[in-house]
């Protein structure tokens, strides 16, 4: 599941870095440039003609397209800003949910820049790739937090919370009292029925708070791993090291996949 979801951030990225590319300010003037000199100027020499500034401007904007897809800081500033916009903290409105968001896409963007000031070779090719699961790590946080959010904020749910422990205790002690055997049949049933809306409202919350501390954790440990990415700037790390890290990286986005999937489930069932 992690991997797919890689992949397919990475195509997504891709996208975003090439239409960046295309929609640029250098590349706008370039075209409107070409337009008005084969427009206005088509023969500035006698043997001009007035298609060589559309060749000109073709291979300019190629040059233009091909600095910014292989521009690293570009390419860091479009994705930054495509997960910014996929994972908008500001949709979150419970603040301690939405500042760990925050918090998430600042190890983020840290650990990408950390990345793209590492000389090129293997070791930084390793950590590159492992950057792309982050991004699915930040993608999991941003779900559950945003579960959270909907499960804390839905006030039906906390009423339900309160009231239907009260309302099994009223009916427990009407049926105790009550000797007409039709009546005591109904208060059963009812009974029955709020206990079932009991233990799914226990298996909910429950699984709400194992949501609660895994974000918690799993910001801690990308915290860890953003630690982890400043010593090796600082030191040598092997390539057998380096596979440890990115498979810590994938681990922590499998285990959230996980917590993220039965708190669906709970909250479906």
């Amino acid at each position: 599941m992690a991997d797919h979801v890689t992949e397919e951030l990475k195509q997504r990225a891709g996208k975003a870095i090439v239409a960046h590319a295309f929609f640029r300010v250098e590349s706008a003037l370039t075209i409107a440039l070409t337009i008005l000199l084969a427009f206005f100027l088509p023969h500035p020499f006698p043997w001009w003609r007035w298609w060589f500034w559309v060749v000109l401007g073709a291979i300019g904007e190629a040059l233009v397209v091909y600095t910014s897809i292989t521009d690293e800081r570009t390419a860091e500033k479009v994705v930054a800003r495509m997960l910014r916009e996929e994972y908008d903290p500001s949709s979150i409105k419970t603040r301690k949910y939405r500042e760990k968001v925050e918090q998430a896409l600042q190890y983020r963007d840290e650990i990408e820049k950390l990345v793209a000031s590492m000389p090129p070779g293997v070791l930084r090719d390793h950590l590159s790739n492992s950057t792309a699961s982050i991004a699915d790590w930040i993608g999991n946080i941003f779900a559950i937090a945003q579960r959270l959010d909907i499960y804390e904020r839905d006030e039906l749910l906390q009423r339900d919370m309160k009231q239907v422990p009260a309302a099994i205790e009223a009916l427990r002690r009407e049926l105790a009292a009550e000797t007409d055997a039709a009546v005591r049949q109904q208060i059963e049933e009812t009974l029955k029925i709020k206990k079932e809306q009991q233990v799914n409202l226990q298996a909910l919350q429950s699984k709400m708070e194992q949501g609660q501390f895994r974000l918690e954790q799993s910001l801690t440990a990308l915290g860890t791993v953003y630690s982890q990415f400043q010593l090796i700037q600082a030191q040598k790390l092997t390539d057998a090291e380096a596979r440890r890290l990115s498979e810590s990286i994938r681990e922590q986005v499998r285990g959230l996949q996980d917590i993220l999937t039965s708190m669906d489930e709970v909250y479906r069932a």
